[in-house]
């Protein structure tokens, strides 16, 4: 019985499942920039200021540490988003994008979220960003 429980104690401590924060809800694209982001903001899932702003104005944010947000069961990497005359999102020093967006990148290949995204119904469209490494999740109005 010894060895048994022996044995079990390393088992315990590597299978514990980690914990994660699924966006796909989120990511059907039904819902504004502004929401989508402010959500994050409350749940402290990202950090605050943007991390990165485009010239068009799109903003990138951060995952927190100990967010573990997915998206169909990817890692996601950033979020962004923006909504003209939104004061959540900071201008740029171009042109601002034409339509509000909001998205995420995920760690996998285009085909492979792609093929989650039709799975699930999603109206999300996905753009390389890393060729079979990064692939963004994008919901534009």
């Amino acid at each position: 019985m010894r060895l048994f429980l022996w044995l079990l104690t390393p088992a315990l401590f590597l299978s514990t499942p980690a914990f994660s924060h699924a966006l796909d809800q989120e990511m059907a694209c039904e819902g504004t920039p502004h929401d989508f982001v402010e959500e994050l903001v409350d749940q402290q899932s990202i950090e605050t200021p943007a991390n990165r702003v485009q010239p068009d104005s799109v903003n990138a944010f951060r995952p927190t540490r100990g967010a573990h947000l997915t998206a169909f069961g990817f890692r996601v990497k950033a979020i962004f988003g923006y909504q003209p005359g939104d004061p959540l999102f900071e201008a740029g020093t171009g042109k601002p994008a034409s339509a509000p967006l909001y998205g995420v990148v995920v760690f996998g290949s285009s085909e492979s979220v792609q093929r989650e995204l039709a799975a699930a119904g999603s109206h999300a469209v996905t753009h390389s960003v890393i060729p079979m490494v990064l692939t963004a999740i994008v919901c534009a109005q």
